[in-house]
């Protein structure tokens, strides 16, 4: 692994960009984006202009390495072109921003409380071509639903199975186990959550490092043995449905916890906008989740 983007994953100051809508949630993104459905049609017109609209912002003057430590591409993405240069190149040599890659294929269905991932098919090769591509890490979600140990133990071992074969082939894992906000025992999951890492995390071999992707915790200040942890360089947070005021808000509570916000970054972003209006948006919103990152 690259060892001046380990330093900077570990002791920069910034955020994360999660750039990684898949096929189920770009449609999503592109209408809060201002794209209606019905001004394209078929996947490779989506992909296309979900392209563009990550290529607006990662070659925005507001989007660069002192405040975006990170970025998190979709396979798709890793494989396109931002000004000319692979994706993962671009946003290194250009931006010093680290390039990370989603590797899940998305959620199997509800048992015990829990969404486990789908299989990985394809994982070893896709994680040869990452490491190739120049990519740092990758990162992996699942669904916690309810307080449910059995459940929650299942995230956690096939999350931790899984980082450590992304780790031997040389990249750094951002285990992410997504409590959902509408759980009605949030605060219990995410005590069990919390308990399971620490004994994981215990296990892991001294040489082994890993980062955590976490919902921002009922009781603020929670995860901060999980930060102080030898085997974690970074735990980051996912805005998992909260507003971005309401986000940054809960994250500067959490002192050590940086964001990684999706729908939170592009909120207030449309096709519509001029390059001044789509750039000042930008830069605000990218100030304000980095003030809160920092605090």
């Amino acid at each position: 692994m690259n060892q001046e983007q380990l330093t900077k994953m570990a002791q920069g100051q910034g955020f994360i960009a999660a750039l990684d809508q898949s096929g189920g949630s770009t449609p999503k993104a592109l209408k809060q984006y201002g794209i209606e459905e019905s001004a394209y049609s078929g996947e490779a017109q989506m992909f296309d202009l979900v392209h563009a609209m990550r290529t607006r912002i990662v070659t925005s003057p507001a989007f660069d390495g002192r405040r975006v430590l990170g970025a998190i591409l979709f396979e798709m993405t890793m494989d396109r072109q931002f000004d000319g240069m692979d994706a993962a190149t671009y946003l290194w040599t250009r931006k010093q921003v680290v390039p990370f890659l989603k590797v899940d294929k998305g959620l199997a269905a509800e048992a015990d409380g829990v969404q486990l991932m789908k299989p990985i098919t394809g994982l070893d090769e896709l994680l040869k071509r990452a490491v190739a591509k120049g990519i740092f890490g990758t990162k992996m979600r699942s669904v916690v639903n309810g307080a449910n140990a059995k459940g929650i133990d299942a995230v956690l071992d096939q999350q931790f199975e899984v980082g450590r074969q992304i780790f031997n082939a040389g990249l750094v894992p951002i285990l992410e186990p997504e409590v959902s906000i509408k759980a009605p025992d949030k605060q219990q999951a995410e005590e069990l959550l919390k308990q399971g890492f620490l004994k994981r995390l215990d296990a892991l071999p001294a040489d082994v490092r890993v980062m955590l992707k976490l919902t921002l915790p009922t009781v603020d200040g929670y995860f901060k043995e999980l930060v102080a942890h030898p085997r974690v360089v970074r735990v980051v947070a996912l805005s998992g449905g909260y507003s971005r005021d309401d986000a940054n808000a809960r994250l500067a509570r959490n002192p050590g916890v940086i964001a990684s916000f999706s729908r939170a970054l592009t909120e207030g972003l449309t096709a519509q906008q001029s390059d001044e209006e789509f750039n000042g948006m930008l830069d605000r919103s990218i100030e304000g989740i980095y003030r809160a990152s920092i605090a």
